[in-house]
């Protein structure tokens, strides 16, 4: 162990508009006990997510992140004592650790992980990622063969694995994601058929031309304007996964987009569902199974950003809602 203390990120005010790093301040506290029915852990990596802002604004599956208190995150920890049935010194878990360096947490709020190398992969393509890319577009979106799949974000955590089980299941993949650099990653190195820079402007027309064919699987990362363009270009009875809004979480959310949409539901007889990967995890092991056997095949490549040290955090978040990263952003501690 270290001198005893624990060093952790407090959110110290709620944005009303942009995220800054001014908004948290960082602090040593000491480290905790584990009373009875808990585990303590020391945290290994923390997770990084668009989830992470929008728990300011109030709650969502878990509740609000409050103004001076230890900020919220997913991370992986290595159990250092346990006062818990099930759980013992050296075991790896995943539970909401917080920006800290040491989480007391009760064991029922924890999930036991096998012990992987890389361990980041428990936080990327076995974690939250991977299980909410291959439920979301499987369930949720049911590509079947020689079918257009569209994803948003599609160069970050999820939609890059999303895009490449899409293209495992036979159908044409088409990316949207920022800069012309993340494009063609998609398309030389990730095997996507397609892909459209929504920085360029023209959302709408380039997406006509990567999908001539129209849009039969959408999976939604964004909201806003290019869900609205996304839309436009579905075909009949095809479906939409609303996994996350993006574009609404950092500053004031906007008004704008998507318009039409109870019409073109209707008319399309269109399927648009959101779901929380939360509601999947008695099928984990079965996602698990094909998300490894597709990584030992070689047919799915995981891209991750991992940033080293805890006091990177607020600027790693505040540049991941940028848009800066490529597949799964998180901190090394």
């Amino acid at each position: 162990m270290n001198d005893g203390t624990n060093r952790q990120i407090l959110l110290v005010e709620k944005p009303t508009g942009k995220l800054a790093p001014e908004h948290f301040r960082m602090m040593e506290g000491t480290i905790p006990e584990a009373r009875d029915g808990e585990a303590l852990l020391r945290v290994r990596f923390i997770s990084l997510d668009a989830a992470n802002r929008a728990w300011m604004h109030g709650a969502t599956y878990r509740a609000a992140v409050e103004a001076n208190t230890v900020m919220a995150g997913g991370g992986i920890g290595e159990v250092v004592s346990s006062r818990a049935p099930g759980l013992s010194a050296g075991d790896i878990v995943f539970g909401d650790t917080g920006w800290q360096e040491y989480a007391a947490v009760p064991a029922k709020h924890l999930t036991k992980m096998p012990k992987i190398e890389p361990m980041t992969y428990l936080l990327s393509v076995y974690g939250i990622a991977g299980l909410t890319a291959y439920f979301g577009l499987l369930d949720v979106g049911k590509p079947k063969v020689g079918e257009t799949v569209v994803v948003s974000a599609a160069a970050g955590s999820v939609g890059s694995i999303v895009g490449q089980i899409a293209k495992i299941k036979g159908c044409r993949v088409v990316g949207i994601a920022g800069g012309q650099e993340k494009c063609r990653w998609l398309t030389s190195e990730l095997g996507f058929d397609a892909a459209v820079d929504y920085k360029d402007g023209a959302v709408f027309k380039a997406l006509k031309a990567a999908a001539p064919s129209g849009i039969d699987v959408y999976f939604d990362n964004v909201g806003g304007e290019i869900l609205e363009a996304c839309l436009a270009q579905m075909n009949n009875r095809g479906r939409i996964a609303c996994c996350g809004a993006i574009s609404q979480y950092d500053g004031v959310p906007s008004a704008s987009g998507p318009r039409g949409v109870p019409g073109l539901i209707v008319v399309k007889r269109l399927t648009m569902q959101g779901f929380i990967v939360m509601d999947y995890m008695e099928r984990r092991n079965e996602a698990l199974r094909d998300l490894q056997s597709w990584i030992a095949a070689g047919t799915l490549k995981v891209q991750e950003d991992v940033i080293d040290g805890l006091e990177n955090a607020p600027k790693a978040l505040i540049g991941l809602l940028a848009g800066d990263n490529r597949g799964k952003r998180m901190i090394r501690l």
